[in-house]
Protein backbone atom coordinates (compact mmCIF):
# COMPACT_ATOMS: atom_id res chain seq x y z
CA UNK A 1 0.00 0.00 0.00
CA UNK A 2 1.34 3.50 -0.81
CA UNK A 3 2.66 5.40 2.21
CA UNK A 4 2.55 2.27 4.36
CA UNK A 5 5.30 3.73 6.56
CA UNK A 6 3.10 6.73 7.43
CA UNK A 7 0.08 4.52 8.10
CA UNK A 8 2.15 2.22 10.33
CA UNK A 9 3.49 5.21 12.29
CA UNK A 10 -0.03 6.62 12.64
CA UNK A 11 -1.28 3.31 14.03
CA UNK A 12 1.65 3.10 16.45
CA UNK A 13 1.00 6.64 17.71
CA UNK A 14 -2.71 5.94 18.27
CA UNK A 15 -2.00 2.70 20.13
CA UNK A 16 0.64 4.37 22.31
CA UNK A 17 -1.25 7.57 23.16
CA UNK A 18 -4.92 6.54 23.10
CA UNK A 19 -4.21 3.15 24.61
CA UNK A 20 -7.04 1.04 25.98
CA UNK A 21 -9.69 3.51 24.79
CA UNK A 22 -8.87 2.67 21.17
CA UNK A 23 -11.54 0.62 19.38
CA UNK A 24 -10.10 0.74 15.88
CA UNK A 25 -8.45 2.65 13.05
CA UNK A 26 -10.03 2.64 9.59
CA UNK A 27 -8.89 3.76 6.15
CA UNK A 28 -11.37 5.28 3.70
CA UNK A 29 -11.22 7.62 0.72
CA UNK A 30 -9.24 7.15 -2.49
CA UNK A 31 -6.55 4.95 -0.94
CA UNK A 32 -9.18 2.44 0.20
CA UNK A 33 -11.13 2.73 -3.07
CA UNK A 34 -8.17 2.03 -5.36
CA UNK A 35 -7.90 5.40 -7.12
CA UNK A 36 -5.16 7.11 -5.09
CA UNK A 37 -3.02 9.74 -6.85
CA UNK A 38 -0.26 11.22 -4.63
CA UNK A 39 -0.53 14.53 -6.49
CA UNK A 40 -4.28 14.89 -5.91
CA UNK A 41 -5.29 12.63 -3.00
CA UNK A 42 -5.00 12.74 0.76
CA UNK A 43 -4.82 9.87 3.25
CA UNK A 44 -8.21 9.57 4.98
CA UNK A 45 -8.40 7.96 8.42
CA UNK A 46 -11.05 7.49 11.10
CA UNK A 47 -10.26 6.57 14.70
CA UNK A 48 -13.02 5.15 16.87
CA UNK A 49 -12.61 5.33 20.66
CA UNK A 50 -14.59 3.85 23.54
CA UNK A 51 -14.60 6.93 25.77
CA UNK A 52 -13.29 10.48 25.85
CA UNK A 53 -9.55 11.04 25.93
CA UNK A 54 -7.83 13.92 27.74
CA UNK A 55 -6.66 17.19 26.21
CA UNK A 56 -3.10 16.12 27.05
CA UNK A 57 -3.55 12.94 25.00
CA UNK A 58 -5.04 14.96 22.15
CA UNK A 59 -2.09 17.37 22.08
CA UNK A 60 0.43 14.51 22.11
CA UNK A 61 -1.41 12.72 19.34
CA UNK A 62 -1.76 15.87 17.25
CA UNK A 63 1.98 16.49 17.53
CA UNK A 64 2.60 13.07 16.00
CA UNK A 65 -0.05 13.59 13.31
CA UNK A 66 1.42 16.96 12.32
CA UNK A 67 4.89 15.42 12.03
CA UNK A 68 3.52 12.61 9.85
CA UNK A 69 1.63 15.12 7.72
CA UNK A 70 5.00 16.52 6.61
CA UNK A 71 5.81 13.13 5.04
CA UNK A 72 2.37 12.68 3.49
CA UNK A 73 1.31 13.33 -0.14
CA UNK A 74 0.61 16.85 -1.32
CA UNK A 75 -2.89 17.05 0.21
CA UNK A 76 -1.69 15.55 3.48
CA UNK A 77 -3.51 13.56 6.13
CA UNK A 78 -7.12 13.95 7.16
CA UNK A 79 -8.44 12.24 10.26
CA UNK A 80 -11.27 12.36 12.75
CA UNK A 81 -11.70 10.76 16.16
CA UNK A 82 -15.26 9.64 16.98
CA UNK A 83 -16.80 7.96 20.01
CA UNK A 84 -18.05 4.44 19.34
CA UNK A 85 -21.47 5.24 20.77
CA UNK A 86 -22.23 7.43 17.73
CA UNK A 87 -21.38 4.71 15.18
CA UNK A 88 -24.07 2.14 15.88
CA UNK A 89 -26.82 3.17 15.93
CA UNK A 90 -25.54 5.92 13.67
CA UNK A 91 -26.05 9.50 14.88
CA UNK A 92 -26.45 12.36 12.38
CA UNK A 93 -24.92 14.91 12.25
CA UNK A 94 -22.15 12.87 13.83
CA UNK A 95 -20.29 14.28 16.85
CA UNK A 96 -16.50 14.08 16.73
CA UNK A 97 -13.86 14.51 19.43
CA UNK A 98 -10.96 15.74 17.30
CA UNK A 99 -10.29 16.46 13.63
CA UNK A 100 -7.22 17.30 11.59
CA UNK A 101 -6.60 18.37 8.03
CA UNK A 102 -3.81 20.58 6.64
CA UNK A 103 -6.31 23.46 6.46
CA UNK A 104 -6.13 23.68 10.26
CA UNK A 105 -2.38 23.30 10.61
CA UNK A 106 -1.66 26.92 11.50
CA UNK A 107 -4.27 26.94 14.25
CA UNK A 108 -2.59 24.00 15.97
CA UNK A 109 0.87 25.53 15.58
CA UNK A 110 -0.33 28.83 17.07
CA UNK A 111 -2.28 27.44 20.02
CA UNK A 112 -2.34 23.65 20.58
CA UNK A 113 -4.49 23.85 23.72
CA UNK A 114 -7.12 26.01 22.07
CA UNK A 115 -7.12 23.66 19.07
CA UNK A 116 -7.79 20.45 21.01
CA UNK A 117 -10.40 22.14 23.22
CA UNK A 118 -12.36 23.59 20.32
CA UNK A 119 -11.75 21.30 17.34
CA UNK A 120 -14.80 19.19 18.11
CA UNK A 121 -18.47 19.31 17.29
CA UNK A 122 -20.77 17.76 14.66
CA UNK A 123 -19.70 16.89 11.11
CA UNK A 124 -22.16 15.97 8.35
CA UNK A 125 -19.27 14.65 6.24
CA UNK A 126 -18.92 11.69 8.60
CA UNK A 127 -22.12 10.17 7.17
CA UNK A 128 -20.39 9.97 3.79
CA UNK A 129 -17.12 8.73 5.33
CA UNK A 130 -18.87 5.99 7.31
CA UNK A 131 -20.80 4.89 4.22
CA UNK A 132 -17.53 4.54 2.30
CA UNK A 133 -15.97 2.67 5.22
CA UNK A 134 -18.84 0.17 5.26
CA UNK A 135 -18.46 -0.46 1.52
CA UNK A 136 -14.75 -0.01 0.80
CA UNK A 137 -12.98 0.64 4.10
CA UNK A 138 -9.91 -1.12 5.44
CA UNK A 139 -9.52 -2.09 9.09
CA UNK A 140 -5.99 -1.02 9.94
CA UNK A 141 -6.21 -1.91 13.61
CA UNK A 142 -8.81 -3.13 16.09
CA UNK A 143 -12.35 -4.37 15.69
CA UNK A 144 -13.72 -5.20 12.27
CA UNK A 145 -15.83 -2.66 10.41
CA UNK A 146 -19.08 -4.66 10.57
CA UNK A 147 -18.83 -4.82 14.36
CA UNK A 148 -18.36 -1.07 14.80
CA UNK A 149 -20.25 0.85 12.10
CA UNK A 150 -24.01 0.67 11.81
CA UNK A 151 -25.92 1.40 8.64
CA UNK A 152 -26.09 5.05 7.64
CA UNK A 153 -29.72 5.89 6.75
CA UNK A 154 -30.17 6.81 3.10
CA UNK A 155 -31.63 10.23 3.95
CA UNK A 156 -28.58 11.08 6.09
CA UNK A 157 -26.15 10.02 3.38
CA UNK A 158 -27.98 12.05 0.76
CA UNK A 159 -28.02 15.11 3.01
CA UNK A 160 -24.28 14.66 3.60
CA UNK A 161 -23.30 14.39 -0.06
CA UNK A 162 -25.72 17.17 -1.07
CA UNK A 163 -24.02 19.43 1.45
CA UNK A 164 -20.75 18.79 -0.40
CA UNK A 165 -22.05 20.04 -3.78
CA UNK A 166 -24.87 22.46 -3.04
CA UNK A 167 -22.58 25.48 -3.65
CA UNK A 168 -21.09 23.95 -6.81
CA UNK A 169 -22.10 26.86 -9.04
CA UNK A 170 -20.04 29.29 -6.97
CA UNK A 171 -17.16 26.88 -6.26
CA UNK A 172 -16.55 25.15 -9.59
CA UNK A 173 -14.29 27.86 -11.01
CA UNK A 174 -11.99 27.59 -7.97
CA UNK A 175 -11.98 23.79 -7.63
CA UNK A 176 -13.17 22.53 -11.04
CA UNK A 177 -11.80 18.98 -10.81
CA UNK A 178 -13.06 18.29 -7.31
CA UNK A 179 -16.50 19.82 -7.86
CA UNK A 180 -17.03 18.18 -11.26
CA UNK A 181 -16.18 14.70 -10.00
CA UNK A 182 -18.24 15.10 -6.83
CA UNK A 183 -21.27 16.21 -8.83
CA UNK A 184 -20.94 12.98 -10.83
CA UNK A 185 -20.71 10.85 -7.68
CA UNK A 186 -23.74 12.50 -6.09
CA UNK A 187 -25.88 12.11 -9.19
CA UNK A 188 -24.86 8.44 -9.53
CA UNK A 189 -26.13 7.77 -6.02
CA UNK A 190 -29.32 9.80 -6.33
CA UNK A 191 -30.26 8.16 -9.64
CA UNK A 192 -28.94 4.61 -9.29
CA UNK A 193 -28.06 4.17 -5.61
CA UNK A 194 -24.38 3.74 -6.46
CA UNK A 195 -21.70 4.66 -3.92
CA UNK A 196 -18.73 5.39 -6.19
CA UNK A 197 -15.25 6.83 -6.07
CA UNK A 198 -14.53 10.07 -7.93
CA UNK A 199 -12.99 8.03 -10.74
CA UNK A 200 -15.92 5.61 -10.96
CA UNK A 201 -18.39 8.48 -10.73
CA UNK A 202 -16.85 10.18 -13.76
CA UNK A 203 -17.01 6.97 -15.80
CA UNK A 204 -20.63 6.41 -14.78
CA UNK A 205 -21.50 9.97 -15.81
CA UNK A 206 -19.88 9.67 -19.24
CA UNK A 207 -21.91 6.51 -19.88
CA UNK A 208 -25.26 7.80 -18.58
CA UNK A 209 -25.39 11.57 -19.15
CA UNK A 210 -25.80 13.62 -22.35
CA UNK A 211 -22.68 13.86 -24.53
CA UNK A 212 -22.66 17.63 -23.95
CA UNK A 213 -21.47 16.86 -20.40
CA UNK A 214 -18.59 14.64 -21.56
CA UNK A 215 -15.81 17.17 -22.29
CA UNK A 216 -15.70 18.72 -18.82
CA UNK A 217 -16.13 15.35 -17.06
CA UNK A 218 -13.42 13.74 -19.19
CA UNK A 219 -11.07 16.65 -18.50
CA UNK A 220 -11.70 16.37 -14.76
CA UNK A 221 -11.00 12.63 -14.82
CA UNK A 222 -7.74 13.06 -16.74
CA UNK A 223 -6.61 15.74 -14.30
CA UNK A 224 -7.54 13.50 -11.36
CA UNK A 225 -5.43 10.66 -12.74
CA UNK A 226 -2.39 12.79 -13.63
CA UNK A 227 -0.51 15.80 -12.30
CA UNK A 228 -2.25 18.22 -14.67
CA UNK A 229 -4.32 21.00 -13.11
CA UNK A 230 -7.82 21.58 -14.42
CA UNK A 231 -8.89 25.01 -15.63
CA UNK A 232 -12.48 25.74 -16.61
CA UNK A 233 -13.91 28.87 -18.19
CA UNK A 234 -16.06 30.57 -15.56
CA UNK A 235 -19.39 30.71 -17.39
CA UNK A 236 -19.15 27.22 -18.90
CA UNK A 237 -18.26 25.83 -15.48
CA UNK A 238 -21.28 27.50 -13.91
CA UNK A 239 -23.52 26.24 -16.71
CA UNK A 240 -22.32 22.66 -16.17
CA UNK A 241 -22.83 22.96 -12.41
CA UNK A 242 -26.34 24.34 -12.93
CA UNK A 243 -27.29 21.41 -15.18
CA UNK A 244 -25.87 18.83 -12.77
CA UNK A 245 -27.51 20.42 -9.72
CA UNK A 246 -30.84 20.45 -11.53
CA UNK A 247 -30.39 16.75 -12.41
CA UNK A 248 -29.48 15.93 -8.80
CA UNK A 249 -32.47 17.83 -7.36
CA UNK A 250 -34.80 16.10 -9.81
CA UNK A 251 -33.39 12.68 -8.82
CA UNK A 252 -33.69 13.53 -5.14
CA UNK A 253 -37.38 14.37 -5.55
CA UNK A 254 -37.95 10.93 -7.08
CA UNK A 255 -36.27 8.99 -4.26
Amino acid sequence: MPYQNIIDAFIAAAKEIIGEQLTGIYLHGSLAMGCFNPEKSDIDLIIIIKDNISDEQKVKFMERVVALNQQAPAKGLEMSIVLRQYCNPFVYPTPFELHFSPAHLQWFHDNPQDYVQNMKGDDKDLAAHFTIIRQYGVTLYGEEIENVFGEVPRKDYIDSIWEDVREAREEISEEPMYITLNLCRVLAFCRDGLCLSKQEGARWAMEHLPVAYTPIISDALICYQTDREMVVEKESGKAFADRMLADIEKAMRQI
